[in-house]
């Protein structure tokens, strides 16, 4: 008596099926990752502003000099201080025309750091403006020998958000944007502008 072969592996059918189901939950998915990347771009962003702050602020405890944090239209040496800026520039001296110069302590603008913005969220929008006050721009903050600021001594706030993908949560979009905060005792901390509960650890 023959026997029957046996098929192994998938029929067209079942792997049309397969492929159906994986596709749609692909499509469930993107909205997330797409979110999620987003998110990402923001939340990158903002802590290279924090990182650039926290060290203009030990450079200036550590040479019990005044260093200034600035916000920069270009990397390059054509930059401006800028409210918009997405480059940043740690220095001792106003380095604007000179950001691409190598890090010195010598020669002017005497840049301890700088960042160009290709290496945070490229699409991310800055906002600098003074402390409590969105209208009134500010780009450059300035430490003292105590590791207070003095320039602007209200305060300074940077904000970040990426209208190109989507609305801030507050907004009613689902984008999380966040704030870089600098009191005038030198605190700098990240927060969610978005949130507004006074007992909420990452409310601004």
């Amino acid at each position: 008596m023959l026997k029957r072969p046996v098929h192994r592996g998938f029929t067209v059918v079942e792997l049309m099926v397969a492929l159906t189901i994986a596709g749609m939950l692909m499509m469930l998915g993107m909205p997330a990752f797409v979110s999620l990347l987003n998110n990402s771009q923001v939340r990158a962003a903002a802590e290279g502003v924090q990182t650039g702050l926290q060290l203009a602020r030990a450079e200036a405890v550590k040479r019990n000099t005044a260093v200034r944090f600035q916000l920069t239209s270009t990397a390059d040496n054509s930059c401006a201080i800028s409210t918009a800026g997405r480059n940043w520039v740690v220095s001792l001296d106003d380095p604007v025309g000179a950001c691409a110069a190598a890090t010195s302590d010598t020669t002017a603008p005497r840049i301890a750091m700088a960042r160009p913005a290709s290496e945070g969220g490229s699409n991310v929008t800055v906002a600098g403006f003074l402390a409590g006050t969105p209208a009134n721009g500010q780009a450059v903050a300035i430490f003292n020998g105590l590791g207070q600021l003095t320039t602007p001594a209200a305060g300074i706030n940077f904000r970040f958000t990426n209208p190109g993908a989507d609305a801030c949560a507050g907004q009613g979009g689902d984008l999380r944007c966040l704030q870089v905060n600098v009191s005038r005792s030198g605190q700098i901390r990240m927060c969610d502008p978005n949130r507004s509960d006074v007992n909420d650890s990452e409310a601004c």
